[in-house]
């Protein structure tokens, strides 16, 4: 199980995120693309920093919405979707093509990742998109308990996909994140993170925010880069995922 984290989230002279200090304890980083957040500096320097600690690189594309962060949900056509899209991973790849590292994996980012997981024709538009840029690049996507469904129509289009999980995020009993303007819908305290964490790694399961216990087989724990306990999260992690290594695909 890999630890991976949101990163490249800064714009220009405004900071987000504590990436130097965050970079070295991941396996994965999902780079911002330039839609929700970060710009063409921002993009080049992250992709030095996981190249840097030998951290496998991801796209993070999401809806172009600087201002809501990515968090809202934009209205488009398949069109439009698939152009922004694969706009997107084309800027980060060729930024990791002129650093000469791989781009390994893709993993859309807030309003479009929840989307995705809710819509199939959004699912399956991110699919064929993804299909026509790179068919080996697997998409990360969320661990549900009817996660049989998306690995299929993944299949269908020749993409593979790897699940991830939420130490830092409260659940619902369908396997859904509880949104964030909910009481308790997110952790900040590092005992509840840990309690969640270990929990996933030990049982492959979580515990609802009313209290269920459900399903939850992922590939890799997330670490929401932006959130003020990123640093001692990722610490955290590592000491529960001691032999997790990082790189790029074999």
């Amino acid at each position: 199980m890999k630890i991976n984290c949101d990163m490249g989230e800064s714009y220009g002279i405004w900071k987000m995120g504590n990436d130097e200090q965050v970079m070295p304890y991941l396996d994965m980083a999902n780079i911002a693309c330039g839609m929700h957040a970060s710009d063409p500096t921002v993009m080049l320097s992250t992709v030095r920093l996981a190249k840097q600690h030998k951290v496998s690189i991801g796209a993070h594309p999401g809806y172009a919405d600087l201002q809501g962060f990515g968090r809202r949900n934009i209205a488009m056509s398949k069109d439009e979707l698939t152009a922004l899209f694969i706009y997107q991973i084309g800027a980060l790849a060729a930024i990791c093509k002129s650093e000469s590292v791989p781009l390994d994996y893709v993993k859309p980012h807030g309003a479009l990742y929840n989307t995705m997981m809710k819509d199939d024709q959004v699912f399956v538009t991110l699919l064929e998109a993804l299909k026509r840029v790179d068919p080996t690049l697997p998409l990360v996507v969320m661990a549900v308990p009817n996660h049989e469904k998306y690995r299929a129509l993944a299949a269908e289009h020749g993409i593979s996909l790897w699940f991830e999980a939420f130490v830092d995020r409260a659940y619902d009993r369908d396997g859904r994140l509880v949104p964030r303007h909910v009481p308790g819908s997110s952790y900040h305290e590092l005992d509840n993170i840990r309690r969640q964490a270990r929990q996933m790694i030990d049982a492959g399961t979580v515990t609802t925010l009313d209290g269920q216990t459900i399903s939850v087989h992922a590939d890799t724990l997330c670490i929401h880069g932006d959130g003020p306990q990123a640093l001692p999260t990722a610490a955290l992690l590592r000491e529960l995922l001691p032999t997790g290594a990082a790189g790029g695909r074999s």
